[in-house]
């Protein structure tokens, strides 16, 4: 009977892989000058942030009835700490590695940053709130508001868009990132933090759903699965680099319906309110308020079967 090989770990594999990673400084987080803003720490906060504004439903038990403030308080207070040390470190990454022209002081824009959070709390909660209603409403098969905020995946996905987004208004590096990056590894929902959502947004059965960073959609929106709200082409610069930082990404305006496999593109395209796009409809221009957007249908092909 023959032997089967094992792979052999010999020093020089490992002197290989360690002169590997010092080459690659950029993407190798260590504690010498500073360590890097923690994937893990980071979705920890995030949950905690959630178990807030959804006091009893995301955690493990439920909550003593009645406010308590002072355990809420405390709550904040940790989970504000930590997101805060998280931001300086990723605030001092970007100067380091990218070169920031004003990088400031990184503990007073992370703090900024963390305390514009916290007094946005109440309208993330008030916005999530209409978001639930328009689930509910918008979805025959709900059977409760709590199946809806215990269970949906795009009630998931908008909850982290709207902490997300808050931070990436605050300018905040790479933490925004994460967190959409991680909604969308639970709920196959991809929701770029820059992204702008009004109120009452529902998006229903949602894999496979894509909003680019620069997309405006106005209130009471409703998507279907495999909705793809993204870019035509990515103009470059003289040296043939991708210019950054432009319009690339369609507007939706309010009441607008969007169904199953869509795809509208360009910063200049915009979806007129009161409009409805079909499924499968590919879309690179404007439509007017209250239009109806449908692929012409083909004609079924029907052959009687003979025995």
């Amino acid at each position: 009977m023959k032997k089967s090989k094992t792979a052999h770990l010999s020093i020089d594999n490992v002197a290989a892989l360690l002169t590997s990673c010092e080459a690659c400084a950029m993407t190798t987080n260590t504690v010498k000058g500073f360590a890097l803003a923690g994937r893990k720490a980071i979705e920890r906060v995030l949950d905690e942030l959630i178990g807030v504004l959804f006091p009893g439903c995301h955690g493990e038990e439920p909550v003593p009835q009645g406010p308590a403030p002072a355990s809420v308080a405390s709550r904040l207070d940790g989970l504000c700490s930590t997101l805060q040390e998280q931001a300086q470190r990723a605030f001092k990454y970007q100067c380091l590695f990218d070169k920031c022209r004003d990088c400031g002081d990184c503990k007073r824009k992370a703090a900024a940053a963390v305390e514009s959070l916290l007094t946005s709390l109440p309208d993330i909660q008030r916005a999530l709130q209409q978001d639930i209603v328009a689930a509910y409403e918008g979805d025959p098969a709900a059977a409760s508001v709590m199946e809806v905020v215990m269970s949906y995946p795009g009630l998931q996905a908008i909850i982290v868009h709207r902490i997300a987004h808050v931070l990436y208004k605050a300018g905040v590096p790479l933490i925004p990132r994460i967190m959409s990056e991680h909604a969308h590894s639970q709920t196959g929902i991809d929701i770029h933090p820059g992204a702008s959502i009004g109120p009452r947004f529902f998006i229903d059965h949602g894999t496979g759903v894509v909003i680019g960073e620069t997309t405006v959609i106005g209130r009471n929106v409703k998507l279907y699965q495999g909705v793809t709200l993204g870019a035509v082409s990515f103009p470059k610069d003289k040296d043939g680099n991708p210019i950054k930082g432009i319009k690339r990404h369609p507007n939706v305006e309010d009441n607008v319906t969007i169904y199953a496999g869509a795809t509208i593109l360009g910063g200049d395209t915009t979806i007129g309110a009161g409009s409805e796009v079909g499924g499968n409809v590919w879309l690179t221009h404007s439509v007017p308020p209250n239009s109806k957007v449908y692929n012409q249908q083909p004609r079924p092909l029907i052959m009687k079967h003979t025995p």
